[in-house]
């Protein structure tokens, strides 16, 4: 009997909150951390986020879920908070750009200020967007970023800024346990098919027969980082200690333009669309590519997962989804680590 209580006390089991939770990242995170022994609080306020991501998870009794928007206060005990909640894509967080704002600023806030009441580390997923249309390339944590403050993009890129002071003020005047992570362009299963990203739109476009929708000359380029890579990368950012705060790049550095990632979507998917080229929107930045050198220093991390592996699981998942079919909650690339 002594030697079970004895190996019971040394199962830690952390109460982790995760904002977001039922978006697209947000859903991945809670099943890594819930295979590893942890209850996990699932919060969203579903608004870009979709019950369908977490229902697997709903059984699991150290799973909770919770309906709440993170721009309003909450009282929980917890020992870690994940904050994801914020639309991520240009259709969603321009749809209401002052809510965007909100959640970003004032949702840091009230996350900040329960890590500050509980004790608990806090890692706030922030965006490679804080660095604007870069004019250094490829972008480094030290770059202080070319963004324009008053374009249709700001709502979502000082937003992130502002949450990412919040976070270093909340550091130096109180002493919080905070992890700021850089989230470059991200891909994979349960992404949502209408958010405007270009990988899902690409896929969609390509699947449905419709023409493949290039803004500019294609000749744009963007590092596409699959999502369990990136999980793994939240979870190491977690690990480290206490001194390091970050921010750290998070993302994938094989840089391929936009017209590339078209054509590598119609060979795999052996679609007939045609590609089709429209106005650039505003502020869209030219070049997006990760230097990764802190997070292989500080993390041991780099992605495993190649653009085609990660694509063909895409690929899948979606062509599921349009067919009605009910598709499987496995993310994980064979042969990847």
């Amino acid at each position: 009997m002594n030697d079970v209580a004895s190996t019971l006390g040394n199962i830690v089991r952390k109460r982790i909150l995760v904002t977001g939770g039922a978006g697209f990242l947000g859903s991945h995170l809670c099943e890594r951390l819930l295979s590893e022994g942890n209850d996990v609080i699932c919060m969203d306020n579903y608004f870009t986020g979709n019950k369908q991501n977490i229902a697997h998870l709903m059984d699991n009794p150290a799973f909770e879920l919770m309906r709440h928007d993170v721009t309003f206060p909450i009282y929980l005990e917890v020992d870690e908070i994940y904050n994801l909640a914020c639309p991520a894509s240009p259709i969603h967080y321009q749809h209401d750009p002052v809510q965007t704002t909100k959640t970003s600023v004032h949702g840091a806030i009230n996350m900040l200020g329960l890590a500050k009441r509980t004790g608990a580390k806090i890692f706030q997923a922030s965006t490679s967007e804080v660095y604007g249309d870069p004019k250094v390339h490829p972008q480094t944590e030290d770059y202080w970023g070319h963004v324009n403050p008053i374009g249709f993009r700001s709502c979502y890129d000082e937003g992130k800024r502002c949450a990412e002071t919040l976070f270093f003020d909340y550091r130096r005047q109180h002493n919080l346990r905070i992890k700021v992570g850089r989230i470059f362009n991200t891909y994979g299963p349960r992404m949502h098919p209408n958010d405007g990203r270009v990988v899902s739109n690409f896929i969609v476009q390509a699947l449905t027969g419709e023409d493949i929708t290039i803004y500019g000359e294609g000749d744009q380029t963007r590092s596409f980082c699959y999502a369990l890579d990136l999980i793994e990368a939240f979870h190491r950012i977690m690990a480290t200690d206490d001194s390091f705060t970050g921010p750290v790049n998070i993302g994938n550095p094989d840089e391929f333009t936009i017209r590339q990632l078209a054509e590598k979507v119609l060979q795999m998917t052996n679609s007939k669309s045609k590609l089709v080229f429209k106005d650039l929107p505003s502020d869209d930045p030219t070049q997006r590519r990760p230097d990764i050198s802190l997070a292989k220093k500080e993390l041991d991390w780099e992605p495993q997962v190649k653009l085609e592996q990660g694509l063909e699981k895409t690929i899948e998942y979606f062509d599921t989804l349009l067919k009605g079919g009910k598709p499987s909650t496995e993310a994980r690339v064979i042969g990847a680590a």
